[in-house]
């Protein structure tokens, strides 16, 4: 919808058609002036009326007068004057007419329904809606039966009282229930009374059902594109099928067709985008993008998926796109996988290739592809043993480099030999087979070849936990020392190829694996012992981990000897690493952790993270990492009052290495009770040498509508933390409706 008028559907609660008056559930008349005390009704269609003065004309008509109250079932009517004739089947109220329902309140001068034919009106009506805080006015509603009802000259609003900032204006509004459609005629809204959007005629849905239509339009600005206008149509298709035609001008470039269509069923979804920009005034060329993203049940335990991702050419991103994480995509996958799951069995068959996009001053060596890979893998018990299988076949294809076939096998059993709460003892046993068969190759030959290790660890730990207190808080301190022994043997891999294996990063997690390679085209020799210590502080009250502080090293009693490049110092002891993060305060989050060279004394990495958010609308982040002799880079981002309703928005991500912005972002907010104004600038790096600036001014006036460029998911995403102002905003006041 291009404005939430669906909330205009609460509009229409004050004229439920279950409002009726008969002798045969008249209760008898109270005249107790506490409405709330009234005894709640016994069935929905039991009526309750009370007023200083009761007149009752043979049961034919009833008259109540000076602060006359009717209820029936959630809804309430008071007025000063009420008559229901029981002959013509007419009700009146007149004279400071209010209508109660749950979460919306209804003011007007006189009420007129006849109930048999459901044919009124209510002259004068003021409404306002607790859900959203919104109210709105009109200067009359006719009522044509119980699902036809217009409203004459209407206005609606989410400001409070007295501060009509913004008013959407309709000169006629019609709300058919049977169709669950409204219609609005000539509405428009104005902005401090200057009109911002006008249209003819809309119409909405009154439910949650999707409806046809034009989408709020998206304005903004890029330094490679210039000037942008965006204006969505969306298209109900179907119940499981709906689409978004989206044509986006440019002004330096022309105008761009982006296209999206999503489907849902029970056993399958997807999604497909297909954009073009046909011949670009800047680059002279078509530039496309296609994605298409589906995933199936088929039953059985078979599901399969495809993701497919393709453009036209390698600066289509860099060009086109609006977000850092669109413009750092280097390798698009595309692919299809058939997954089998049956008796504790996970299998699967894929084929995968990547689109590479080349930065000419950094490019990349592109990624194998997988024609087929086949997977099989399965855990199972057996009398408190865990057995357990992976193996896989992969195809590996490349237009330049080593061909051929891998074939891994991994079976291994585990055996608890000690297992509590408080203590743990694991050995495991494994056999890791790799057999390469290779086609020739402009690389030149290579052998095929078979590997076979075995593999054997051992993981062990104790927990001690005991209770202590600080600055009056209760805490939990654990005390967690930890060892875990692996020993694999030599074996020369230098005559293998490498399809898709790299060295792990150095890492908490990787001490605690057997393999320090990704991939199976390696596995390293060892005979290493890492060991650990953890201790936490846990918050007795709400069990968040207030601190956590470790320290790990691994040690080796032989030289690792597989390795893909020469080690230039050979030592027994790797790095250490040590961590200290958590919830320190009800404010503070801390994220640090360390890597030092203890064979020479050196620092080889650090990374210290650290976030300030006292309340909503405030958060500061703070980062610094630091690679020595390839990365430093400061990394600051808030969100901060400024003055009154101003906030200020920015962060600045600086490398020291390179001496290079890699993003800054900076704006500001004005957050005003029922709209929001942003202006927000951005500016990050899209290769090498190149970045991309782009400008977002959007004005929301709240549950309604957003003008212009969104920058929403830029801020969202570069300052972590933020917060959307106008969603925590307090309730405004209602007593100019009493």
């Amino acid at each position: 919808m291009p404005f939430r008028l669906l909330r205009l559907l609460l509009l229409v609660l004050f004229i439920s058609p279950t409002l009726s008056v008969g002798e045969e559930n008249v209760l008898p008349l109270k005249l107790d002036r506490t409405f709330n005390r009234l005894p709640d009704p016994i069935e929905k269609t039991a009526v309750f009326i009370e007023a200083d003065h009761i007149e009752a004309n043979q049961g034919r008509q009833f008259k109540a007068t000076g602060n006359a109250r009717y209820r029936e079932h959630t809804q309430a009517v008071s007025a000063d004057e009420m008559l229901y004739d029981d002959v013509q089947q007419q009700f009146t109220a007149q004279g400071s007419v209010v209508i109660e329902q749950p979460h919306s309140t209804v003011r007007g001068t006189q009420f007129n329904l006849n109930l048999d034919t459901h044919i009124g009106d209510l002259q004068q009506p003021v409404f306002y809606f607790e859900e959203n805080h919104a109210r709105g006015s009109a200067e009359k509603v006719n009522i044509a039966g119980t699902q036809y009802y217009e409203f004459e000259n209407a206005n609606y609003t989410t400001c409070p009282i007295e501060q009509d900032d913004w008013m959407l204006k309709m000169s006629r509004l019609t709300i058919d229930r049977a169709a669950q459609v409204g219609v609005a005629h000539h509405a428009r809204i104005e902005f401090f009374g200057v009109p911002l959007l006008y249209t003819p005629w809309m119409d909405f849905p009154l439910n949650s059902n999707r409806r046809t239509g034009v989408l709020s339009p998206l304005f903004g600005s890029t330094h490679s594109s210039g000037t942008e206008l965006t204006v969505p149509y969306y298209l109900n298709l179907a119940p499981y099928v709906d689409a978004t035609l989206s044509p986006r001008w440019l002004e330096k470039r022309g105008t761009q067709l982006n296209n999206e269509v999503r489907y849902l069923q029970p056993n399958f979804a997807g999604e497909l985008q297909a954009d073009a920009l046909l011949n670009d005034n800047l680059s002279h060329t078509n530039r496309t993008h296609f994605s298409l993203k589906h995933g199936q049940q088929l039953g059985y335990g078979v599901s399969a998926s495809l993701n497919l991702n393709r453009v036209s050419d390698d600066n289509y991103y860099r060009d086109l796109a609006t977000t850092v994480a669109a413009t750092s995509q280097t390798n698009l996958l595309q692919e299809g996988v058939l997954n089998y799951a049956v008796w504790g069995w996970q299998t699967s068959a894929r084929v995968q290739h990547y689109q590479t996009l080349q930065d000419p001053l950094a490019p990349v060596l592109a990624p194998y592809w997988r024609h087929p890979q086949l997977n099989a893998s399965t855990q199972q018990s057996l009398l408190g043993a865990t057995l357990a299988l992976h193996s896989e076949y992969v195809d590996f294809r490349h237009p330049t480099l080593v061909n051929g076939r891998r074939l891994v096998t991994y079976p291994s059993i585990s055996y608890p030999l000690l297992s509590h709460s408080g203590y743990f003892l694991t050995p495991k046993v494994g056999v890791h087979r790799t057999q390469y068969a290779l086609d020739t190759n402009t690389a030149g030959y290579l052998p095929n070849s078979i590997r076979t290790l075995p593999i054997f660890s051992l993981d062990s730990g104790l927990i001690f936990e005991r209770s202590d207190s600080f600055l009056g808080n209760g805490y939990m301190q654990t005390l967690e020392p930890r060892a875990y022994y692996v020993r694999i043997p030599y074996q020369d891999q230098s005559l293998l190829p490498n399809f898709d294996t790299a060295q792990a990063p150095f890492s908490f997690s990787q001490m605690f694996t057997e393999n320090r390679f990704l991939g199976s085209d390696r596995v390293g020799d060892a005979d290493m012992l890492t060991v650990a210590l953890t201790s936490r502080a846990i918050d007795d009250e709400d069990g968040v981990e207030r601190i956590k502080i470790a320290a790990a090293e691994r040690f080796t009693f032989s030289e690792p000897l597989v390795n893909f490049a020469t080690p230039t110092n050979r030592t027994t002891r790797s790095d250490i690493l040590l961590t200290a993060g958590g919830r320190m305060t009800r404010h503070w989050t801390l994220d640090s952790l360390l890597q030092f060279n203890p064979n020479a004394n050196v620092t080889e990495s650090y990374n210290v993270a650290a976030s300030y958010k006292p309340e909503a609308g405030k958060v500061l982040n703070l980062g610094y990492r630091y690679t020595r002799g390839i990365l430093k880079q400061m990394d600051i981002a808030t969100q901060w009052p400024i003055s009154g309703r101003w906030h200020s928005v920015g962060r600045f991500n600086y490398s020291l290495h390179d001496q290079r912005i890699l993003e800054a972002l900076g704006g500001l907010e004005y957050n005003e009770n029922c709209w929001t104004l942003r202006l927000v600038a951005q500016t990050f790096a899209t290769a090498a040498k190149e970045t991309t600036t782009g400008v977002f001014v959007q004005l929301e006036l709240n549950d309604l509508v957003r003008i212009g460029s969104d920058p929403l998911a830029a801020l969202r995403t570069s300052v972590i933390g933020y917060t959307k102002l106008n969603d925590v905003q307090a309730a405004p006041s209602i007593q100019g409706l009493q």
